[in-house]
């Protein structure tokens, strides 16, 4: 089948798993197709899904079946929440939300971190075209309280789940860095570049963060934590840039595990401490 065609099939799928019904409306609000062809997509699902659909002549829509069985999708309860999510206005990994009558949500907003489209877009052309440029940077150094022309070799943007990095080679500190995006106020003056993407070893090299509930949490409590984690036999592990170590501890507050009285605050901690502590000792020299 069709890109297209297919991608409407697994939409009147969505609809009759989450939502148990669908009608022809929601497929031409949906895609912007005609009547005639959302009434083909339907047929075509009954062809291709047999049994799944259960015509209401009073509702005048279609149900999902008592025995309905999936063909075009995988039930997943993280591609729900992202649609969710989506309609909440968020950043969720979808393009589109598919609901139609979500329930009573809401999501925590996360500020606005200004970015200027041209210092992207200069930003963009360099990591394109192999080159550095110069940014009027401000850090946030006691020692460089004002902004200060800085130029850079950027080669990749990285975010840490609240803002984006530019990953550049900072000629004046002449080693690989992050510079975040929204402070950097202007750019000018494009010219060589000060070192290859291929030497920035911390960004290429990855570190495996073995996680685990946090043992001061009770039996039962430790347990939901290795369910809510998908965790085996106690243990989960998720490969991180050495590059991001430091965001990511940050971000699941595992820098502070060990120092809070509640110990339900942060639920899982790094099983493989000293190797991680190596590591992250090396991303930050």
């Amino acid at each position: 089948m069709r890109w297209g065609v297919e991608k409407r099939l697994e939409f009147i799928e969505f609809r009759l798993f989450w939502e148990g019904g669908i009608n022809r409306a929601d497929i031409v609000d949906q895609f912007g197709v005609s009547v005639p062809q959302a009434s083909k997509d339907l047929t075509l699902y009954e062809e291709k899904a047999p049994g799944n659909l259960i015509y209401d002549k009073s509702a005048k829509r279609y149900k999902a079946a008592d025995d309905f069985k999936p063909v075009f999708m995988q039930p997943n309860a993280s591609t729900y929440l992202a649609h969710l999510r989506e309609t909440n206005g968020g950043a969720s990994g979808v393009t589109e939300a598919w609901l139609a009558s979500a329930p009573e949500h809401d999501a925590l907003p996360i500020p606005h971190r200004r970015v200027e489209a041209d210092v992207l877009r200069d930003v963009l052309k360099a990591i394109r075209e192999g080159h550095s440029i110069e940014v009027f940077y401000q850090s946030m150094s006691a020692k460089k309280p004002s902004p200060e022309w800085r130029r850079i070799s950027p080669h990749a943007l990285g975010n840490d789940g609240l803002r984006w990095h530019i990953r550049a080679f900072c000629h004046i500190d002449h080693k690989f860095k992050d510079f975040i995006l929204s402070r950097c106020m202007k750019t000018r003056k494009q010219g060589l570049s000060g070192a290859s993407a291929n030497d920035d070893k911390l960004w290429h090299d990855r570190f495996v963060v073995a996680l685990a509930p946090n043992p001061a949490l009770s039996e039962s409590q430790r347990s939901i934590i290795a369910q809510d984690y998908e965790m085996t036999n106690g243990r989960t592990e998720v490969m991180v840039r050495k590059a991001l170590l430091y965001y990511f501890l940050k971000r699941l507050r595992l820098d502070v595990a060990d120092k809070l009285d509640n110990p339900h605050e942060v639920p899982v901690v790094v099983a493989n401490r000293a190797a991680f502590d190596a590591a992250l000792a090396e991303a930050m020299a």
